[in-house]
């Protein structure tokens, strides 16, 4: 079974509600956007279970996500893809410019999603032949340390590097040149391609001589070995049919450039970008380094908070491609609360581990998990509302000096410590815009 068929296995086997409970464990509330989008990720699978003739009919339904910044969009959306092990792409519609104009244009979408999906396929075909690269890199490592030494010497060394006592031993290995960027022309990043690229099928490989130490030599020679022991080619072309079958294109702020108003870029028009994005996500083809991809069967997940503009400012051809849409709700403090303990990396959970470190002991109680929510949700409704990332810029305030390490040993967060580090800036509206 390849990895693609693998990954397509284990979507398969949970149902949109299963996905949703694997959701609920990383993004707390939004359960409107979690089913259309557990929905379209079965449908995936679903359509590839249809006789072909059928299979190419059945098009994926985009979704259209409107929500304020901070409530979970693109998180959604990413951990989506992590669990589909689908290749994923998130842009934004600002940075685009219509054809024409100096810029970005919107088939870079395509290109850059070829290449996260050629480079996820890679580090999985490394990973089948990891053995065989761990074997032919010890013996090349071998062949450095001791060159030209007898049987005996050779496996009295292998037993020395398999006991890890030459790790911090240094050693002069011979490994293939970096390829240096190359002089980019006028017009050939849209393409993908560079100077360097149309020589190096001319020019033979270099090698360079490297001085390390044995530990990191080992995984020199073994990326090295891995690389060399993988079929390219035959990578690149699952890459594409992953891209094709299974890619997950997320495109925010996409409200930015609704209506004849909105603008990417100087003097260039929002809606041109538009009509330029409709074919791409419409359907078409888009040629790249690995050859045409088609996108006929792409996932385009959109969002955008739509506080000036509305979704039927987008023009009317664009709006009929993404026929899901979904209302992601504001976060409040109970939202907050859950939010601080409940997922499974939670962020006073990674506070907590990372002081652990240094030997600072954080307890969280329950009154000051109440408090910073509390002071989260004041701050987004009298400054400004930025949702969950606001609870970053709470604790970062609350936790300076223990990170700073004024505060060793056992460190409780209880209402008290958390009103005691926030009041006097919250209550002071001008300088909480600028610390919270």
């Amino acid at each position: 079974m390849s990895a693609e068929d693998a990954g397509l296995a284990r979507a398969a086997g949970l149902t949109p509600l299963e996905i949703v409970e694997e959701l609920d464990r990383h993004i707390i509330g939004q359960s409107k956007a979690k089913r259309s989008v557990a929905v379209a990720l079965r449908n995936h699978y679903r359509r590839r279970q249809l006789p072909e003739e059928l299979q190419a009919e059945v098009t994926p339904k985009n979704i259209l996500m409107i929500g304020p910044t901070g409530v979970g969009k693109t998180e959604i959306a990413r951990r989506l893809a992590r669990l589909a092990r689908a290749p994923f792409l998130k842009v934004e519609a600002t940075k685009f410019t219509e054809v024409g104009y100096v810029g970005r244009d919107v088939e870079s979408i395509v290109r850059d999603l070829v290449r996260a999906s050629t480079a996820m396929v890679e580090a999985e075909k490394k990973e089948e032949v990891r053995g065989a690269a761990r074997a032919a890199a010890k013996e090349r490592l071998l062949d450095a340390l001791l060159p030209g030494g007898t049987t005996e010497g050779r496996e009295r060394m292998r037993a020395l590097l398999d006991a890890g006592e030459l790790d911090d031993r240094n050693v002069e290995i011979e490994v293939r040149d970096e390829k240096p960027a190359g002089v980019m022309m006028p017009g050939m990043e849209e393409m993908g391609l560079n100077l360097q690229d149309m020589l190096s099928n001319f020019m033979p490989q270099r090698s360079v001589k490297r001085t390390v130490s044995v530990r990191e030599a080992r995984r020199v020679l073994e990326d090295e070995e891995a690389d060399r022991l993988i079929d390219h080619d035959a990578a690149s072309r699952e890459a594409v049919h992953r891209a094709e079958t299974m890619g997950i294109v997320f495109i925010d702020e996409i409200d930015k450039i609704a209506g004849s108003e909105g603008t990417s870029g100087s003097d260039v028009s929002g809606e041109g970008v538009q009509r330029d994005l409709l074919p791409v996500v419409e359907g078409t083809q888009v040629t790249t380094r690995q050859g045409p991809v088609n996108t006929d069967h792409m996932l385009f997940i959109a969002a955008g908070a739509f506080n000036v503009s509305k979704p039927s400012d987008l023009i009317p051809e664009l709006q009929g491609r993404f026929p899901i849409r979904v209302e992601l709700e504001e976060l409040g403090a109970g939202d907050f609360q859950r939010i601080l303990t409940q997922p499974r990396h939670a962020l006073t959970k990674q506070y907590t581990q990372l002081l652990a470190v240094d030997g600072t002991h954080l307890r969280f109680e329950e009154s000051g998990i109440v408090a910073l929510a509390e002071f989260a949700e004041r701050v987004n409704r009298d400054v400004e509302d930025i949702g969950a990332r606001r609870l970053h810029t709470v604790l970062e305030t609350v936790l300076e000096d223990v990170s700073f390490g004024t505060q060793l040993g056992t460190v409780v967060i209880d209402g008290e410590y958390v009103r005691r580090k926030l009041e006097g800036i919250v209550d002071d509206e001008d300088l909480s815009r600028y610390v919270l």
